[in-house]
């Protein structure tokens, strides 16, 4: 049987990451969110005092670089770089930064592309990032555009950094959060887009939950699941 996917796009603080993995809980699909390999690449070129906008330097870092995705009892995806738990170390904003502007350089896209497709050939997956049905799966048996006004997503980025106890500001994070849209928006390789044929998904209006049974009825509605 063809493997069903599902493309989830969208602007940083969209809430991609905790809806892609509340709904591959729900239909039993892998979740993989491949904007955690970027920022596992730009926290290594930080790491190692690699400026984000370098290309030959960054892209000389590859070879060195061992990526892991795994499963903690929970369900909860783990990120793994060259055998450390990084899941936490690359949520920091400064690696939100890194991992935009690192993720402009073709070298360091191609480096992760055949991984994202093929676990997509291997798995049911919700696959979320920011050009998974432009680029990664262009043949997604569905695609979903997921957006928030700004002010929105930094404030529901804010209050997550909080509770993890990352020491920030609401306008420090709605100030880098415009620069990621702005970076990732204009970039030459793979911007930030809808796929043409995507579901548009705005949930600035909706609560957490509102936005979970609205792309569960997407996700359901398109596979007659």
């Amino acid at each position: 049987m063809e493997q069903r996917s599902v493309a989830l796009d969208g602007p940083a603080g969209a809430g991609k990451t905790t809806l892609a993995m509340r709904a591959a809980k729900r239909f039993g699909f892998m979740y993989v969110d491949t904007g955690a390999l970027y920022r596992c690449i730009g926290l290594y070129a930080l790491r190692n005092n690699v400026a984000s906008r370098d290309e030959a330097r960054v892209t000389a870092l590859l070879p060195e670089i061992s990526l892991e995705m795994m499963y903690d009892d929970y369900g909860v995806q783990r990120m793994l770089l060259n055998s450390e738990d990084v899941t936490d170390a690359i949520r920091v904003p400064e690696a939100s930064k890194y991992a935009s502007e690192v993720s402009a350089i073709p070298a360091v896209r191609a480096f992760l592309l055949s991984m994202q497709r093929e676990m997509s050939a291997r798995y049911d997956v919700v696959m979320d990032g920011r050009d998974i049905g432009t680029v990664v799966l262009p043949d997604a048996g569905l695609k979903v555009f997921l957006t928030a006004k700004l002010e929105v997503r930094a404030k529901r980025r804010f209050i997550e950094l909080q509770e993890k106890n990352i020491n920030t500001t609401l306008e420090e994070v709605q100030r880098e959060m415009d620069l990621r849209d702005k970076n990732d928006s204009e970039r030459k390789e793979a911007p930030l887009k809808a796929a043409g044929d995507a579901v548009i998904l705005d949930t600035t209006e909706l609560n957490l939950e509102e936005s979970f049974a609205a792309l569960c009825e997407i996700i359901s509605e398109r596979f007659g699941l």
